[in-house]
């Protein structure tokens, strides 16, 4: 297999030789659309960002669902798990070596919640008391959002009702700092993609500092020795690779050019546990795949044809000839959480499906306007698309047209929602089930579908307004199936990670979440 070749003999490789100096190579998937914790919205983003900044707490680096101090040294709640105290290191720094304080993140948060900065995930702080009425404009008084920092290494943070996983939250970047006085020489509170985080700008406060930025070449970061916790961070360096064809990554891989890759291409998952099943890695991940209905557009604006184009995807087929990653069907948006019961309500059923589209109006398809199906243009990304075409034409005798666009193009064709149906995934922002619904709210910066729905949003405040595990579940149970009746989005499979790792990286452990806390790193020659 010519994509299988190794490299040729001789020679150090760009593997042994970062090995050597303690620089983690990877793949990125494509060229980040930012780096500001926020404006950005993508996984890809999120593994650069995480290098750069830190929050309050961090990920555990080999158990699921716990937590490390970060910037806060300690954390405390009222006992109702409503007001929540983070004490902040007095040691913590930024990156030009001035002190991180309460205040940079009273202005963070402010930052995020202020309207003119069109924060697409501005939502993951409705938590907070007032929090959503100041970012709707329905206040322009920050005072009466439940912030509050009694002095400078103390931050104060009153939510709406009980939330006993909030330092879990806060591991997000939503929820990190940034540097108040290089924001502010760069432009206003309020105005996106200011040049503050380019090159030579880039003041951050995490275990890693920008050192260079190619478009389209790389991204890396180098030690970044005002860290409050320096001296233990155990690598010095990452280069961030936008490797958009998989297949060449793979063979990056292949030839010593990569430590890690983003993916395996599903062609190469069975040859990789062939030939390299130390290298190989397969695992759960909390996320799902599917695809959003812009209910705005006549196709869609039916819940009967949304539903019709669901129960004509065989996701099973799917997974056994395109994905062939050991995903699992969606049979709800929400995957399996502990406690929390997955959905059975999606399901492939093409008989049904073509009554409820005769039904809408649409026999056999027939009067149904031109349908664009918006994707990436990974190379996988079209072999899935392509199938789903095939299956649309034979169950419902619809014809499709495919749309490919590079990541940053297609990130904003579906934010201003200029498409039909459009290629799309969620990963957990935290382990809970709401992590998968709150993002549908009316005016949610990640829904983008144009549906709404008054019920669904009343069951997610109340679920926002009790700590009882079971009543949360309950009314988290009844939106999910809500939601899933409307079919705004159309789930597909549960995504498993399919990636390779060379056996000179010690400390990367599986976690559901795939957040590695990158400090934890070594590098080590394994030969």
């Amino acid at each position: 297999m010519a994509f299988c070749c190794l490299a040729g003999c001789g020679g150090e490789t760009e593997v042994e030789k970062a090995t050597s100096e303690g620089i983690l190579i990877m793949g990125n998937s494509s060229e980040p659309k930012g780096i500001d914790p926020h404006i950005v919205s993508g996984v890809l983003e999120n593994n650069v960002i995480r290098s750069l900044f830190e929050g309050l707490v961090i990920e555990h680096h080999s158990k699921n669902g716990e937590y490390l101090p970060g910037v806060a040294k300690k954390v405390e709640h009222d006992g109702n798990s409503t007001v929540w105290t983070f004490h902040l290191r007095e040691e913590a720094r930024w990156s030009d070596g001035e002190p991180l304080t309460s205040e940079d993140f009273m202005f963070s948060f402010q930052r995020i919640l202020t309207p003119s900065l069109g924060s697409d995930y501005s939502f993951m702080l409705y938590y907070i008391e007032g929090a959503e009425d100041f970012h709707k404009g329905e206040t322009t008084d920050f005072t009466t959002v439940g912030v509050t920092a009694p002095n400078d290494h103390t931050l104060r943070v009153k939510l709406r009702g009980p939330l006993p996983f909030l330092p879990e939250i806060t591991k997000h970047y939503t929820w990190f700092p940034v540097p108040k006085h290089v924001v502010l020489d760069h432009g206003k509170m309020g105005e996106p993609f200011t040049d503050w985080t380019k090159p030579g700008n880039l003041v951050c406060n995490g275990p890693f500092k920008l050192k260079s930025w190619r478009i389209n070449d790389h991204i890396e970061v180098e030690r970044n020795p005002e860290y409050w916790d320096a001296e233990n961070v155990g690598i010095n360096g990452i280069r961030f690779l936008p490797i958009n064809n998989s297949y060449t990554e793979t063979r990056m891989f292949f030839s010593g050019q990569l430590h890690l890759t983003y993916r395996v291409p599903p062609e190469m998952i069975a040859y990789s546990a062939e030939h390299y099943p130390e290298n190989l890695r397969t695992e759960p991940w909390i996320a799902t795949y599917f695809i959003r209905c812009n209910v705005d557009r006549d196709a869609f604006k039916d819940k009967r044809v949304r539903k019709a184009f669901s129960m004509t995807i065989d996701q099973q087929s799917i997974i056994d000839n395109v994905t062939l990653g050991k995903q699992l069907p969606a049979t709800g948006i929400v995957p399996a959480f502990g406690d929390y019961p997955a959905s059975k309500q999606v399901s492939f059923n093409p008989e049904a499906a073509r009554k409820l589209l005769a039904e809408a109006g649409y026999p056999n398809g027939e009067g149904l306007p031109d349908i664009e199906f918006l994707t990436t243009d990974q190379d996988s990304a079209k072999a899935l698309a392509e199938a789903l075409q095939a299956m649309w034409l034979e169950h419902l005798g619809v014809t499709i047209k495919i749309r490919q666009l590079e990541w940053t193009t297609y990130l904003d064709t579906m934010f201003k929602q200029e498409y039909d149906l459009a290629a799309g995934g969620w990963v957990g922002d935290y382990l809970d089930p709401l992590t998968f619904l709150d993002m549908w709210i009316e005016g949610g910066g990640n829904n983008r579908t144009g549906w709404s729905n008054e019920k669904f949003e009343a069951l997610l405040d109340e679920v926002q307004k009790t700590g009882d595990k079971g009543l949360r579940y309950k009314k988290l149970k009844e939106a999910e199936e809500l939601f899933l009746e409307e079919r705004p989005v159309l789930p597909i499979y549960w995504y498993t990670r399919n990636y390779l790792i060379s056996r000179d990286v010690q400390g990367w452990n599986p976690l559901i979440l795939d957040n590695h806390p990158y400090k934890f790193l070594k590098l080590e020659s394994a030969d």
